[in-house]
């Protein structure tokens, strides 16, 4: 599968071949701590005709690690540049987890470019760390203490417990390969690290508070742009829930939400198929592509 010079590094990237020409490409973005080896049993499943594609957002998967901060501003730049690499113009975006926070920064800086926006497991405006359960507070509170190094850093804690624990079925060791095998040090953890340190609880870090502020906005007004929420239950961690899928209800623009059934925060591992068909369907019916 194909890598591209991006900048000062490379980015890695799937495409799914003998995908038709024409329609507007589809990009599917990963959050943390995955890759585009998350999407691995959604793509194939998907109809339609036009490119499909999965990019490795810099610093994970099989993309280059430069030194960087890793910041939001960081990523959203990378991917700014694999798009125009590629020639990707008007675009429908899925995005999962922090893929669904650079899909939404992404489509309020570069208006008329993106023709859709399906997203699951995203954050969709600021929170508080009162609005957190007791488990995802004391996670949170270890991981942004001293104790999250040693956790993040000396061992692959995010990712072992991400694909145990952060889905219904826990992957097996084989299938764990992957999602493990591009951290294989210290230094290469570190993008893992500086996502699950950037959830804006009550304003901090203000500079990813002040990019879910500004998509927030856009959300809200962009009615010409549709939208899909996929929704999942059964899991007590998960990002939106009923509460919050009622709030993206009330305060979207252009939004529908369709319920793919129970599933963990790392929905595409569990429900690959009913994901593909949901948005298999929403790109039909809303004439997409």
């Amino acid at each position: 599968m194909p890598t591209i010079d991006v900048l000062d590094s490379t980015m890695y990237y799937e495409e799914t071949e003998g995908a038709a020409e024409g329609g507007a490409p589809l990009v599917f973005l990963h959050g943390n701590p995955a890759s585009s080896h998350l999407w691995r049993n959604v793509l194939p499943r998907l109809g339609g005709s036009g490119r499909v594609l999965a990019p490795d957002l810099i610093g994970m998967g099989r993309s280059g690690k430069p030194a960087l901060g890793y910041r939001f501003g960081d990523h959203a730049r990378y991917l700014d540049a694999w798009f125009d690499a590629l020639g990707l113009q008007e675009v429908i975006l899925v995005g999962h987890d922090w893929g669904g926070a650079l899909a939404f920064d992404r489509a309020a800086r570069r208006p008329g470019r993106v023709r859709g926006v399906a997203f699951m497991e995203t954050f969709v405006r600021p929170m508080s760390w009162s609005e957190l359960g007791e488990g995802p507070r004391a996670r949170g509170e270890k991981i942004r203490g001293p104790e999250g190094e040693s956790l993040v850093l000396d061992r692959n804690f995010l990712v072992e417990t991400a694909f145990t624990g952060g889905v219904l079925t826990a992957l097996s060791p084989e299938e764990m390969a992957p999602y493990l095998a591009p951290y294989p040090t210290r230094d290469s953890r570190r993008p893992l690290l500086e996502w699950a340190r950037s959830l804006p609880l009550d304003g901090e870090p203000a500079d990813v508070a002040g990019r879910i502020e500004a998509y927030g906005a856009w959300l809200a007004g962009s009615g010409d742009v549709p939208k899909l929420l996929l929704t999942f239950d059964s899991a007590p961690t998960l990002l939106i829930g009923e509460e919050m899928a009622a709030w993206c209800a009330a305060n979207i623009a252009a939004l529908e939400i369709e319920h793919c059934g129970p599933a963990g925060h790392h929905a595409p591992e569990d429900r690959p198929e009913e994901i593909a068909a949901a948005i298999t369907a929403w790109i039909e019916r809303r004439k997409l592509r």
